[in-house]
């Protein structure tokens, strides 16, 4: 189990403290997302979706929705039935319907106010779950796993994309660099929320990627558990069946 990191010292549960702090930054969110990771960001949600095209779901949940580009991008490529994207941030879904709007997705695509751990939706009720960036700021992590597990159909597939920590030199020590030191004082300046990007750093830091994270999704029960690494480890795909 990974160390609990919260946004903000003080009173409140992560969950509650993570809520607040992405209705913090919703405005500026997409915003940094692209010009912080020099637009590559979008590749590999693109990356991801793609990984799915194989199984040809009919039925998305993406968990940790935030604005929903991932739940677009899926609908792009897979043009399912129903996709939902779930999220404990109201601002950030907000944002996420109106660029559904602007795109004529909103029969396509349904943003609802909903937790990770505590999915609202029947055992075996989606052929896919996706997450972009999300089971990092679950406050527990093997029962948000567990939720998915159990929202997924049998031979259904997870697709989980996440920040990971890169090991080679002299990338690795680069971008510690940019990741703790440069891109929280951009955060801070552009969304007002002094801790938003310092937490992003040391929640990566926290956070058992790669072989570990490989290993909690098979004691949870994942099969066929595999994982890709993007931009020398800067990210993590990681992919598994129910």
């Amino acid at each position: 189990m990974s160390e609990e990191i919260k946004p903000y010292s003080g009173q409140g549960s992560k969950k509650n403290q993570v809520s607040a702090m992405f209705d913090n930054i919703a405005p500026w969110y997409d915003f940094l997302n692209h010009f912080l990771s020099l637009g590559i960001d979008i590749r590999w949600r693109k990356k991801t979706i793609s990984a799915l095209r194989s199984l040809q779901p009919r039925t998305i949940l993406d968990v940790a929705t935030g604005t929903g580009d991932l739940a677009i991008e899926a609908e792009k490529q897979l043009s399912p039935d129903k996709i939902v994207g779930i999220d404990i941030a109201n601002e950030m879904l907000e944002i996420g319907k109106k660029k559904l709007a602007k795109r004529n997705l909103s029969s396509k695509i349904e943003l609802v106010t909903g937790d990770s751990e505590n999915i609202a939706y029947a055992d075996n009720t989606f052929d896919a779950v996706t997450v972009a960036f999300g089971v990092r700021n679950f406050e527990n992590l093997e029962k948000g796993l567990q939720e998915i597990l159990r929202v997924l159909r049998p031979s259904g597939k997870v697709a989980i994309l996440e920040f990971s920590k890169p090991t080679l030199f002299p990338f690795k020590q680069l971008y510690n660099f940019y990741f703790k030191n440069f891109l929280p004082v951009i955060g801070r300046i552009t969304s007002k929320d002094p801790k938003a990007y310092s937490y992003l750093y040391e929640s990566v830091q926290a956070f058992p990627d790669g072989k570990d994270f490989l290993g909690l999704l098979e004691k949870i029960g994942y099969k066929s558990v595999t994982y890709r690494s993007f931009t020398l480890g800067v990210c993590t795909l990681y992919l598994a069946e129910k």
